[in-house]
């Protein structure tokens, strides 16, 4: 059965509070380096190998899984030879 892997982040532009506060809190920790850190969300989906796969995966992401105003979305299907893990 078929993995796709999901990954939703702020458009470029878009304020992304809880990065902020993860960035403050690296650097409360005394990570100094650290200048942003975007947070998104990271989603899998096993999805029959019915009908075309992709198209039914964008419609799922641009209905449901992402606010296309203000997130964009990546999709990956991952290798099976590797237990469903991404190379």
């Amino acid at each position: 059965m078929p993995k796709a892997l999901v990954y939703v982040t702020y458009k470029a532009g878009v304020l992304d509070p809880q990065g902020e506060a993860v960035r403050g809190a690296l650097s409360s920790l005394g990570f100094k380096g650290v200048n942003d850190v975007r947070v998104g969300k990271y989603i899998e989906i096993e999805i029959d190998d019915t009908g075309n796969i992709h198209d039914d995966l964008e419609r799922m992401c641009h209905d449901l899984l992402a606010n296309p105003v203000i997130e964009d979305y990546r999709i990956e299907m991952a290798d099976e030879s590797t237990n469903g893990e991404r190379q």
